[in-house]
This record gives structure tokens, sequence and C-alpha cells, in this order.
């Protein structure tokens, strides 16, 4: 028996469908049926019964499934455990545009202070990717930006900023106290990339879908600042953002503000990712 087996077990034993289970597991069926059928010569034991009304669990399989469910819990439990007995010494803070400076100045002060022998590694990530990196498994943690739905990342809101309107300096709208977002219906916006998470690029875009074919897309802020600039295109961002030559940002009314966020993987334990996210409330407290 294996772990990779038993892993092919619980799917099975969710879906009761072994077409299902296979499309879950990115395989075709007939090496995940013999893997199953295996799996039961090994234990000796049937785990399903198999009709022409489909599959379901015996009591066997039953018994096996939360048992194996736990223990493919534990394994994957093993790299935060192994790493906090290594006592892993530098941490990787995933960024998002200038997450980082509107965390505030003291939060740096205040982790050093708590953790003074602890590298710190930042690694800036683009517009496409709103967990900074975090949902890929490449950082630690990330100061970013929602609303996003990724699956195994959770985070903690800091604060929110409001949003307005990036625009260049000369457009007829950029000497208004605030506009609404029907004014700018008919406008050339800039957007993110249609594999962009739904959730984020849906609020980004103020709704606004692909549909609309005359919309820049944009990967990163300086392109959308440079599209702005380029192609007289509109888009939404803090009203924290850094002010660049030639564009201005309008508050605009129809649009929540913008949550500014600590993002980890729920299942990383380590006590140097639970002390930062600490720290990181904290300071915002």
């Amino acid at each position: 028996m294996d772990l990779r087996s038993l892993g092919y077990f619980v799917v099975v034993a969710e879906e009761l469908n072994v077409g299902r289970a296979a499309v879950r597991l990115h395989m075709s069926q007939p090496p995940l049926s013999r893997a199953i059928h295996q799996l039961e010569r090994e234990l000796g034991v049937e785990l399903f019964t198999r009709s022409t009304r489909g599959m379901a669990l015996t009591g066997a399989g039953r018994t096996l499934l939360p048992e194996a469910r736990e223990l493919i819990a534990r394994v994957d439990s093993l790299p935060s455990l192994v790493s906090e007995a290594a006592e892993a010494r530098t941490i990787v803070i995933g960024t998002l545009a200038d997450s980082v400076d509107r965390a505030g100045s003291g939060l740096i002060d205040a982790f050093r202070a708590r953790y003074p022998g602890v590298g710190i590694r930042i690694a800036e990530s683009d517009l496409t990717d709103p967990t900074a990196g975090v949902g890929r498994g490449v950082v630690d943690v990330a100061l970013t930006r929602g609303p996003f739905a990724a699956a195994g990342v959770v985070t903690a809101e800091i604060r929110r900023d409001p949003v307005g309107v990036v625009m260049r300096e000369t457009d007829p709208l950029a000497s208004r106290e605030r506009i609404g977002l029907e004014e700018l219906r008919d406008r050339r916006w800039f957007r993110l990339p249609d594999t962009a998470d739904p959730l984020w690029a849906d609020y980004w875009s103020a709704g606004r879908g692909p549909e609309h074919g005359t919309d820049t897309v944009v990967r990163t802020v300086r392109e959308c600042i440079q599209a702005v600039l380029w192609s007289d295109s509109v888009g939404l961002a803090p009203l924290t953002i850094s002010d660049a030559p030639g564009i201005v940002v309008v508050p605009v009314d129809g649009v929540a503000p913008s949550a500014l966020v600590v993002a980890w993987r729920q299942r990383d334990r380590r006590p140097l990712v639970r002390g930062f996210v600490d720290v990181v409330m904290t300071s915002a407290r």
C-alpha cells in the first residue's frame, strides 16, 4: 500500500464515480481503476460495491476513508513540521505593487525587534497573481490586496483604502472632486488578463468583461500607468497609490474600498509565518 493509492481512493470515495475522480486527478480512468483494484487486493477487502446504479462504499471503505484522509493530511503537514524543527531563519514575503509601503513603516521595525536573527527576502508579484506568490507556494506570506478566491490561502484584513480612477491630468474629468462609474462607461479602460483570478479581475475592472475589445490588458502597475499616458485609458487604483508624472487619481463612487491583507497558506503552521501575521495585525491595530 502506498500514499498515492490512498489518495486515489479518497477522491473516488468522494465522487463515487471513477470518471469524475479521474478528471479531478488529471488522469485517465483505466489506471485509476487498476490502482483501486490493487489497493483492494492488498487489503484483502472490497472497498466499493459496483452495480449498474453506480458505486457505493462498503463497510470497509467507510472505515478506511477517514483514516486515509487523516494520514494524507499528516503527510501534507510534514514539510511545515520539518521546517519548524530546522528553525528556518529566512522568511520570503510576497508583495503586490506598493503593498509593503502601505502596510506601514512600523511593521518592519516591529518584525525585526521580535525576530532579530531572521533574514527577510521580498518577492514582488505582478497583477495577475493577487496572492503574490502564496498560492503558488513560492513565498511564505504576502502583503497584498483583495478580493480573490485562492484554494488553501487565508487572509487577515489590515485595513481598507478608498479607490479612485487613474487618468491623465489633462483629462476633462481630472479636476473633478469625485466621478461616477456611469460617466466612464464608454471610455477605454485598462484591465487584467482573462486568466487572472475572476473575483480579483471583476473588482478592479468594475465588472467590465472582456467583451470590451478596446480595453488595454495590463499585468503590472507600470503598464497601467503607461496605458493611461499613451492610450488615454482609465482604470481603478487605491487612492494611496503613488502619483506618477502626468496622471491623477480621482475618487470614484460606486466601488467598495480595497482591502489591504496579509495572506498565508492555511496548512502552514510554522511559528515564523504565524509570528509574521501576528506582527502585521498588531502593527495595524
